[in-house]
């Protein structure tokens, strides 16, 4: 017969164990072989003790209730980890540990199957979507933002260029009588490798013969030397994710600083590219609202608005095999401490805490807005549920058909052309 120890050997298998310091180890095997937990609450035990350690919080030996019963230690357990979760995250001594000082990345040249060319890999039919097409012109991102997704798809720190891209866009059969709205920021940073194997020179001989593909380069870097040295054509919009400095500082790992960000964006406008900002993830934590509030004024008041086509806000939504392969890396991280609920089938912050932080985003750039849904700056919300909308926005779409021809309508009239509306490719 099996002894418990041979089970707790068993149950530890594939879990984040040896993650572990050698104390918290000793520990939950002493506690698990005296209360003989089962597999799945060892495993969530384990994954308690990781999320403490990657938070930066205490470890689950000084939260570890005492108590003979196994059901009113797992309990309480919980509960104490989840209050910690729960409550509104500080960073103000947060300490970091094993973020990379600089990039450090391989490149890889390989003709690629297929194209890359796809609706938005997070579209759904239960979240308000865009129908924004994406194009990976790169594959992997050289940054190492802690909630980003792409390292769930991608081999981390190699860098893929497809040898045929360029061929691949000349040849591409699209509609001349329709508008589209093609992003390259899906799969990789639009703009920090530059022009590197060609893929702008590729972008901008693209934009160029095809003037009714609203083309958006979306960044957290400053690298726009290709685009400043090159005539921008009127249909690329270059777009910014912006974050508070704090969170940029402790979460947004290599990625230019806000000020960098901004003052790039300025360089820009200032030779008449339209820009945009992208506000996703908003992110909770104590003083958020002022911080996020100051980086709104910023933006008022150094663009105008016909310089800025769109603004666009957003916040962490998880998926499991994100949430463990943050589980996995030998970092910390505030991202995963959060009350997560279920969001079309996803997890989030609570509804309550999402329309605190949009409604204060809407509002902040009032002098922005025009009427609604036909403001000057096209303003949305990025993978929320319908209702969501109305509740911080004041309007709402029936469709994500609607929501594409408001949005595609308002881009085309900030670069001064006309919206064509043909049939589908």
């Amino acid at each position: 017969m099996n002894t418990y120890r041979e089970k707790f050997n068993k149950a530890i298998e594939n879990t984040f164990f040896t993650k572990l310091s050698t104390e918290e180890q000793s520990f939950i095997e002493a506690k698990a072989i005296e209360l003989h937990f089962s597999h799945q609450e060892l495993k969530q035990i384990i994954d308690i003790a990781r999320d403490l350690e990657m938070w930066n919080e205490k470890n689950i030996i000084t939260i570890f209730p005492e108590h003979t019963q196994k059901k009113v230690v797992f309990a309480r357990l919980r509960k104490a980890y989840e209050d910690i979760r729960d409550r509104p995250n500080s960073y103000e001594n947060f300490e970091l540990k094993n973020i990379p000082k600089e990039q450090k990345f391989t490149f890889k040249v390989a003709e690629k199957e297929g194209f890359g060319l796809g609706l938005c890999p997070v579209a759904s039919e239960k979240t308000r979507c865009c129908n924004l097409l994406t194009l990976d012109a790169v594959e992997s991102c050289g940054f190492d933002c802690s909630y980003c997704s792409i390292q769930s798809f991608y081999k981390q720190n190699t860098i893929t260029f497809d040898s045929s891209f360029k061929d691949k866009l000349l040849n591409l059969n699209l509609d001349k009588n329709k508008t589209y709205h093609i992003g390259t920021g899906q799969a990789s940073d639009s703009l920090m490798f530059g022009n590197r194997e060609g893929v702008l020179d590729a972008l901008f001989l693209f934009a160029r013969e095809n003037p009714y593909v609203i083309l958006e380069f979306k960044t957290k870097s400053d690298n726009i030397k290709y685009l400043l040295e090159n005539d921008v054509p009127k249909n690329i919009l270059c777009t910014w994710s912006l974050n508070t400095q704090t969170i940029i500082d402790n979460e947004e790992h290599l990625t230019a600083s806000l000020d960098k960000r901004i003052g790039a964006a300025r360089k820009l406008a200032d030779k008449g590219v339209k820009v945009g900002f992208h506000f996703h993830p908003i992110v909770e934590y104590e003083g958020y609202l002022d911080e996020y509030q100051e980086v709104y004024e910023k933006l008022l008041l150094q663009f105008q608005a016909n310089e800025v086509a769109l603004v666009s806000f957003g916040t962490l939504t998880f998926i499991k095999p994100v949430i463990k392969q943050l589980r996995n890396r030998e970092f910390r991280t505030k991202i995963t401490q959060i009350p997560h609920v279920n969001a079309s089938g996803k997890t989030s912050y609570p509804d309550a805490t999402k329309v605190e932080m949009f409604k204060h985003a809407y509002e902040s750039f009032e002098p922005w807005h025009k009427n609604s849904a036909n403001s000057e700056v096209f303003f949305y919300l990025c993978m929320e549920e319908h209702q969501m909308w109305a509740k911080t926005f004041g309007y709402q779409y029936s469709t994500n058909n609607d929501f594409e021809h408001a949005m595609l309508g308002a881009y085309s009239k900030k670069i001064g052309q006309d919206y064509l509306i043909g049939t589908r490719f």
